[in-house]
């Protein structure tokens, strides 16, 4: 699909964006607010309950869903998407091990690499996980780090921030986390909510013109922006003002997502749209959603499409083994199962929100409540 706009529902590449958007916007908002109100101490306390509990909040839930992930593999649940003619889904649907020894090994091992190398052979979805722990600990430092600055110079410095990770090429990430850190400033300044109250027709203008443009630039084609002529002259622009060698729809959707934004800071009301608490709840579902949507793709999406049954192996006169491959029945058949799996996605994403989610917090809250300096009913650290 070629369209611009409606690219944007189904290549999903602008969902990684958003998370490092969000990340960046989420672990600034509380500092920054107390900042303002010359309550920096108070700042300091809840950026380390909030770095601390960082890790395992994300470490917890990614190994459970690890595990979940290496149970269906071992149960033979991924051999239809093994042998499709699906490249991503043949791609990404792990192996089964020789022998209970390195299946257990190789479980660990896919753990560990998920938070040293990126990488995770169960769930290739988890290779964001890594840059967004990173992120979220560079905003903390950058946050602490400007602590006792005026928070004009404070916006200032986030916009710098963001100019080096453009240039550094780091589009979904970098650039993402301290344009989080611009937005979540801008919006708590005093000025500039004046502004958009003083200006309400000249805040709508500027709202239509940053959505339609981010919206626009966010549907860059993953490939061949050639094909089109509103690609190729999307391309043309990008290559005179990207860096060398640049990931051109990373940058798309990132540039996207930064104009979608400021749209919506300039739009108080489709702010308040946005709040409503429907949206709220897919918001809500999100992590548990991307966490599980690859398996439930790798399993139930493809059985529903290329049905149950593996074909046998076939050996060749030289004696090699040759898989059969399922080939992809229609289109029809795949619109018809969407309507099925993605309620299905959700709902287990509600059980993961509903059960899990809670328990790891839970853990967390132990594991740092162990951690912490004790302290009174005041908040003063007591005695060592």
């Amino acid at each position: 699909m070629q369209l611009p706009f409606l690219r944007i529902l189904v290549q999903g590449r602008i969902g990684v964006t958003i998370f490092s958007f969000v990340t960046g916007y989420v672990c600034a908002l509380k500092p920054i607010k107390l900042y303002r109100q010359n309550n920096q101490d108070a700042a300091f306390t809840s950026i380390a309950k909030s770095a601390l509990r960082r890790v395992p909040r994300l470490v917890i839930p990614c190994a459970l869903a690890t595990v979940i992930i290496w149970i269906m593999a071992n149960l033979g649940m991924f051999l239809v998407a093994k042998q499709s003619d699906c490249w991503w889904c043949g791609k990404t649907a792990p192996d089964r091990q020789a022998n209970v020894y390195q299946s257990v090994k190789h479980l660990i091992q896919n753990i560990i690499s998920t938070w040293t190398r990126g990488q995770n052979a169960y769930d290739g979805n988890q290779w964001t996980l890594l840059p967004l722990l990173k992120g979220s600990m560079e905003v903390y430092t950058f946050v602490i780090a400007t602590a006792y600055i005026r928070p004009q110079f404070r916006m200032v410095m986030s916009l710098m921030m963001f100019a080096y990770f453009w240039i550094a090429s780091d589009s979904a990430f970098g650039m993402q986390f301290f344009w989080g850190v611009f937005l979540c400033d801008l919006q708590n300044h005093p000025p500039a909510t004046e502004w958009l109250s003083r200006r309400p027709r000249m805040s709508q203008v500027l709202a239509a013109i940053f959505l339609f443009l981010g919206l626009y630039i966010a549907s860059y084609p993953e490939g061949h922006p050639e094909w089109a002529t509103w690609s190729r002259y999307q391309f043309k622009v990008l290559q005179q003002i990207l860096p060398k060698d640049p990931d051109f729809p990373r940058f798309a959707s990132g540039i996207g997502l930064e104009l979608i934004t400021l749209g919506l800071h300039f739009s108080p009301a489709l702010r308040d749209v946005l709040s409503s608490k429907y949206l709220l709840w897919f918001g809500k579902q999100s992590f548990a959603v991307y966490l599980l949507h690859g398996p439930l793709l790798r399993s139930v999406l493809c059985w529903m499409v290329y049905g149950i049954r593996v074909p046998p192996p076939i050996i060749n006169d030289k004696g090699e083994t040759i898989h059969g491959t399922l080939m992809f029945p229609s289109g029809w058949r795949l619109m018809i199962s969407l309507p099925f799996w993605i309620p299905l996605n959700y709902g287990v994403a509600m059980l993961w929100t509903g059960y899990v989610d809670p328990w790891c917090a839970n853990l967390t809250e132990k594991i740092v409540s162990k951690l912490m300096l004790a302290r009174d009913e005041k908040g003063v650290l007591l005695p060592q």
